[in-house]
């Protein structure tokens, strides 16, 4: 197996809000999307969205359960001041702020926001991974 995603599927309650959601927040949808499933391309890898009930049936487990999924997405930012400016719109954009950003005990700054269905976001800004011009994120090796 290589070293890689390609695409990270959120479970969501209502698939139109969740669309508009990331939408007001400017990602474009991509017309492999349907009535169905939304994709967006981020960076070199895809966002989905799926309703929950039917991403549980695909994998023939139960849907029900909520409460803290034991995963966050992350969005590295190039400065600080990009951190403040992305939980701004976030917030604008129909998110709660769970953590507002703080110096991170690692030597970065970070925060943390909740899309619609709850999924949590963190973003951070770490002086050790660089972030290339398309997004892509490089850690060291």
């Amino acid at each position: 197996m290589d070293q890689r995603m390609s695409i990270i599927t959120l479970g969501v309650a209502d698939l139109k809000r969740s669309r508009e959601f990331y939408e007001r927040l400017g990602w474009k949808k991509s017309s492999a999307s349907s009535e169905a499933i939304v994709f967006f391309q981020a960076g070199g890898m895809a966002l989905a969205l799926y309703l929950r009930h039917e991403l549980a049936k695909d994998a023939r487990i139960d849907a029900e359960g909520h409460g803290f999924r034991a995963i966050t997405i992350a969005y590295n930012a190039r400065t600080r001041e990009e951190v403040d400016a992305v939980l701004a719109e976030a917030k604008a954009a129909g998110a709660s702020v769970a953590k507002p950003a703080e110096e991170a005990f690692w030597g970065g700054y970070s925060g943390y926001f909740a899309d619609p269905d709850g999924f949590l976001w963190e973003v951070a800004w770490n002086p050790h991974f660089a972030i290339a011009a398309d997004g892509a994120i490089r850690l060291p090796e």
